[in-house]
């Protein structure tokens, strides 16, 4: 597959009637919780859990969330999503980036991004990441960025 970054994680999806909306295509909030799923997925891969975030008392957290809808999807249509972390600005966030395949014509509909802020569980108020994060979340940034794809 022509993936923006090398190495993702992926998971694949199926597209079925709870997905689909009135226009016949995929809805948009299905593709926002595919990503949320696939970034839970790859961060438990990673090695932190949601039980993980609780015991420290810190959870990386969406500040700002973006979606580029290129192309529809439509239903029995196998979607393969992939993700890559990228690190972000200070020692308090990362990115996340998605991008969707569709795998019968390996066009890419989707293209997402998320800022990620580390918080403290219990204030909500941001907070430098626990080396914990730094340890497991850094392994997985994104080094070498190549040029990406038209958009």
């Amino acid at each position: 597959m022509a993936w923006d970054y090398d190495k993702p994680f992926t998971l694949n999806f199926t597209a079925s009637d709870e997905h689909i909306d009135g226009l016949n295509h995929v809805n948009n909030a299905v593709y926002a919780t595919w990503c949320e799923q696939s970034a839970w997925k790859h961060s438990e891969q990673l090695g932190l859990n949601v039980r993980d975030y609780q015991t420290l008392g810190f959870a990386m957290a969406i500040r700002r969330s973006e979606y580029d809808y290129l192309q529809a999807a439509y239903k029995d249509d196998d979607i393969t999503l992939a993700t890559w972390l990228l690190k972000g600005k200070g020692r308090q966030s990362m990115e996340r980036h998605f991008q969707c395949i569709r795998n019968s014509d390996q066009t890419t509909v989707l293209r997402a991004q998320w800022t990620l802020v580390c918080i403290d569980i219990k204030t909500g108020r941001p907070k430098r990441m626990p080396k914990e994060f730094i340890e497991i979340y850094g392994k997985a940034f994104i080094v070498n960025i190549p040029h990406l794809g038209d958009c």
